[in-house]
């Protein structure tokens, strides 16, 4: 399916180097340059020992964002009853890292 069928539609996409942003897919090209509106960037916390300070994880406003093509790893949409169902500041996981070009 082409990413255009996601126009005006909620995204998640995930960046060569680990980051996830999250927002409506207002415009794209043939090279996966995006644009989106009302993005957040999901920093997700790792598990931690109780013993430890438990910094919740966050979504950190963006507003309207470019993400150049050639660091969109993934990208597809995003089942918005789901999300909304989510307490995303005590979602917790480990870091996706990086992909690299070989």
């Amino acid at each position: 399916m082409a990413l255009n069928a996601y126009l005006h539609k909620k995204v998640s996409v995930l960046t060569l180097d680990g980051r996830t942003m999250v927002g409506t897919l207002e415009s794209c090209d043939g090279s996966m340059n995006l644009v989106l509106s009302s993005a957040v960037e999901r920093i997700i916390r790792p598990r931690v020992d109780e013993a430890e300070d438990d910094v919740p994880s966050e979504e950190v406003p963006l507003g309207l964002y470019i993400i150049r093509g050639d660091s969109v790893a993934v990208c597809g949409r995003v089942d918005e009853e789901l999300d909304a169902s989510i307490d995303w500041e005590k979602v917790r996981g480990e870091p996706l890292g990086t992909t690299r070009h070989v």
